[in-house]
């Protein structure tokens, strides 16, 4: 069955300071299987940074370093989310991530900034007690991305993996419904 992809998103940081953290977050972009990573404002040695990403990500990820807020931008329909612990801010497992996507997280010591928090098209956050590591929380926020695309089998209601066999759903099926649902005759009043 051939699997069509849907969106695309990218991922990346403002302010990043640690080689390790970015090497560990564009690892785990690699990973996920985003469409770019990019930095704002980083102060790092790329090198440094190579030695963190085991994956060989910056030969196989597109990479896109702006110095500036102002020199920063995105794919035409790409929204902008960032990702923020703020009292305001959508909770990570009530969001539903756009179709073509950027996420922004802020520096290890600091936030997104309050010119990329106005610029965002969504504000999220990952319900915790408090701040995490940097690399970590974009992690998150990809795997929540992975996990809500529908692809996997439903979890079983009790403890362990899924008990029925189960099969991806492909576009011809959507569009056959689609389709179905369309040509019902609409009830009259």
């Amino acid at each position: 069955m051939i699997q069509t992809k849907r969106g695309y998103f990218g991922i990346g940081v403002e302010g990043i300071t640690k080689p390790q953290n970015l090497g560990n977050m564009v690892r785990s972009a690699h990973s996920f299987g985003a469409s770019f990573f990019f930095t704002i404002g980083a102060e790092l040695n790329v090198k440094q940074v190579r030695e963190s990403d085991t994956s060989k990500a910056w030969e196989n990820l597109p990479f896109f370093e702006y110095e500036t807020r102002n020199d920063f931008m995105l794919p035409k329909k790409c929204a902008l989310v960032a990702v923020e612990f703020t009292q305001d801010s959508i909770e990570l497992p009530s969001f539903r991530h756009p179709q073509a996507a950027a996420y922004i997280l802020g520096p290890e010591m600091g936030n997104v900034s309050a010119e990329m928090m106005e610029r965002a098209d969504h504000v999220i956050k990952i319900p915790m007690q408090f701040c995490i590591n940097v690399g970590v929380a974009g992690a998150l926020v990809m795997y929540d991305r992975l996990i809500s695309t529908g692809k996997f089998a439903p979890r079983p209601v009790m403890a362990g993996g899924p008990t029925e066999e189960w099969e991806r759903p492909h576009e011809g099926l959507r569009l056959f419904l689609r389709s179905k649902r369309n040509k019902q005759p609409k009830k009259s009043d």
